[in-house]
């Protein structure tokens, strides 16, 4: 029977096997935690690798915290409750080689409860992400056709409706449509009996089944990305490509400050903002109306990012 303290085992788990294949993988550089305490209840976790072999800044982060539902979340997150409990773990890795991409994933779980401490109402959200500086198709049919096979299990529906939802989601929309990279997939306030998406009333999961769910998209990361590390950490690169990965780290800049939910919920509930930003590259530029040369490799990445396409 499912219950958080599980889910809090289970995610302080996934962060120490990511964290051991991440350190594999770079060869040279460790995490290094910080714990850190929420002065109105939990704390976290927060794991930071940097000027790695291969990573030149990331972050693996788990978070248990809770507390009083204030009227800023009701009015900007709308929640309502007397309560509330949030757990999850949050990764992102910027590699120094432009030929590796970046990526994110997040998986998290909310309980919300009454004035008497019942739980009124609970959710799961989550999602992986890749964004590449080069587009290599067969990393993205690998890292898209990972995330499938796992979500299939499930329901084979699943895939390309939470696709879609991640192609319409990490999208610096203040820019017309473009993605900040290649999308993977993302669901958010995933209830126990109630549809996995809106698009998808067919199928719904159990308190026990969406656990499940949680747990085979969380071990699955591993599994997605480490390969297309191995692949490409060796290859050579040059200043001016260097320089294209500065460029796109600015719009991941955009997208996270501006868009991103879990920045927005931990800013608005006091939580740590160096774990929150922990997100951000370390070297990033701005170019003023920056346009990649027609027919280049960077006007293909681009291209990818602003026509999702169907990996998987």
């Amino acid at each position: 029977m499912f219950h958080k303290d599980i889910w809090i085992d289970f995610i302080h788990d996934l962060q120490n096997r990511i964290c051991a294949a991440l350190e594999t993988s770079d060869g040279q550089a460790k995490f290094v935690e910080d714990l850190w305490e929420r002065p109105e209840g939990g704390g976290g976790k927060t794991r930071v690798i940097s000027n790695g072999a291969v990573f030149e800044k990331g972050g693996v982060n788990t978070s248990v915290v809770y507390g009083t539902v204030t009227d800023t979340m009701r009015r900007q997150l709308n929640i309502d409750g007397h309560t509330w409990f949030a757990c999850g773990l949050s990764l992102v890795l910027h590699p120094v080689n432009p030929m590796v991409p970046t990526t994110h994933a997040n998986w998290r779980y909310f309980e919300l409860y009454d004035a008497e401490g019942n739980v009124c109402d609970r959710w799961f959200g989550g999602g992986a992400d890749l964004t590449p500086y080069y587009l290599d198709e067969g990393d993205a049919r690998h890292f898209h056709g990972t995330l499938k096979l796992t979500l299939d299990h499930f329901h084979t529906d699943i895939y390309p409706v939470l696709k879609k939802e991640c192609d319409g989601y990490f999208n610096n929309a203040h820019r017309g449509f473009e993605m900040r990279g290649i999308g993977g997939v993302f669901y958010d306030h995933v209830k126990p009996g109630g549809a996995v998406h809106k698009e998808l009333p067919h199928v719904q999961l159990s308190l026990d089944e969406l656990f499940a769910f949680q747990q085979a998209n969380g071990n699955c990361f591993i599994e997605a990305y480490i390969p297309i590390i191995e692949k490409n950490k060796n290859k050579a690169y040059t200043p001016e490509q260097k320089y294209w990965q500065e460029i796109r780290r600015g719009r991941y800049v955009e997208f996270n400050l501006i868009h991103d939910r879990g920045t927005i919920f931990g800013l608005k509930t006091n939580g740590r903002t160096e774990s929150i930003l922990m997100s951000l590259p370390p070297t990033v530029r701005f170019d003023y109306n920056y346009q990649p040369e027609a027919g280049s490799p960077e006007a293909v990445l681009l291209d990818a990012c602003m026509h999702p396409k169907e990996w998987a």
